[in-house]
């Protein structure tokens, strides 16, 4: 059983800002609440590891598209199984929305558990809202120094 989650967030900042907080896969654990470590192997290729409820998971992804304010795509190579894509988009000049669409195939009873429950929604929605008040911040702290 494969398991799909798609979630989106409108952000009071560009696009350019948002972008600027995705596009370093490292910087990931600093709104992704589940991401715990991410370390560069290669320009392309990263080592994760996440914390979930009841299950601490490890795995290597490969950045499969990258386009500057735009969309940013991995796949695993080793480890979870799953992919997922990051998309950009300009609402005005000041407003962005970001989604988040991953895809997973759900290994053991925590992972089925979180997929049946929506558990996996839950913390995408929590971890964007994060990733919107960094952003927002981040917006503001731009247009104070203008």
């Amino acid at each position: 059983m494969s398991s799909s989650l798609l979630e989106a967030v409108d952000v009071n900042a560009p696009v350019s800002v948002s972008w600027d907080l995705w596009k370093d896969v490292e910087r990931w654990p600093s709104f992704l609440s589940h991401v715990k470590h991410v370390k560069r192997i290669d320009p392309k290729t990263f080592a994760w590891q996440l914390s979930l409820p009841g299950a601490e998971k490890e795995f290597v992804a490969e950045l499969a598209e990258v386009i500057p304010e735009e969309r940013i795509a991995w796949h695993t190579t080793q480890g979870v199984e799953h992919a997922g894509v990051v998309t950009f988009h300009r609402l005005s000049d000041t407003r962005s929305r970001v989604t988040l669409q991953i895809e997973y195939d759900p290994k053991g009873f925590v992972e089925h558990l979180g997929a049946l429950t929506n558990l996996d929604k839950t913390l995408a929605n929590y971890d964007l809202g994060e990733f919107q008040k960094m952003a927002e911040r981040e917006a503001s702290r731009i247009r104070g120094t203008m």
